[in-house]
């Protein structure tokens, strides 16, 4: 089930995104980023925070807001986290239908992934699936901490 996450999922969300974020190989963040930066990263008043729960446990999340402040609030943007060990559950795919519903109910026109790293083949997948293009790429644009510099989408869907 996806539900609007509360303050009590905040433990469970944060097990999630720190376990995901350590790899330096998807996300931005630090792998040293503090579980009080959740805060501001998943939980911040002008964004939505949903998680997939299933029989009373956690297994991914994914945050909804405006991609840019007042005339550029019409196109979303969306980060989406599956534990590690829910992977290939297909929890991803639900949690991007469900945003794209999300998105439409709340009158954004497009959503825009402003930097998915290009070595995650299983994400760029998923999001082409749903009909995401690549309208642009940003050369070295993202440090993996193992692969060293390597380009980043910028990823598009209208609604």
């Amino acid at each position: 089930m996806i539900r609007k996450a509360t303050r009590e999922d905040y433990n469970a969300v944060w097990k999630i995104f720190s376990e995901v974020i350590k790899t330096g190989d998807t996300y931005v963040f630090s792998p040293e980023t503090s579980k009080e930066n959740i805060q501001k990263h998943w939980f911040s008043d002008y964004m939505n925070t949903f998680v997939f729960e299933e029989n009373n446990e956690i297994l991914g999340t994914y945050i909804i807001k405006p991609n840019q402040i007042d005339l550029g609030n019409h196109i979303a943007n969306c980060s989406y986290m599956v534990s590690p060990n829910s992977q290939g559950k297909s929890i991803g795919k639900q949690l991007c239908e469900h945003s794209l519903e999300f998105a439409k109910e709340s009158n954004f026109k497009a959503i825009q992934f402003n930097i998915v790293v290009s070595t995650n083949k299983t994400a760029i997948k998923l999001w082409e699936k749903y009909g995401f293009k690549i309208i642009g790429t940003t050369p070295n644009g993202f440090r993996h901490l193992k692969l060293g510099f390597v380009d980043t989408h910028i990823m598009y869907k209208p609604l």
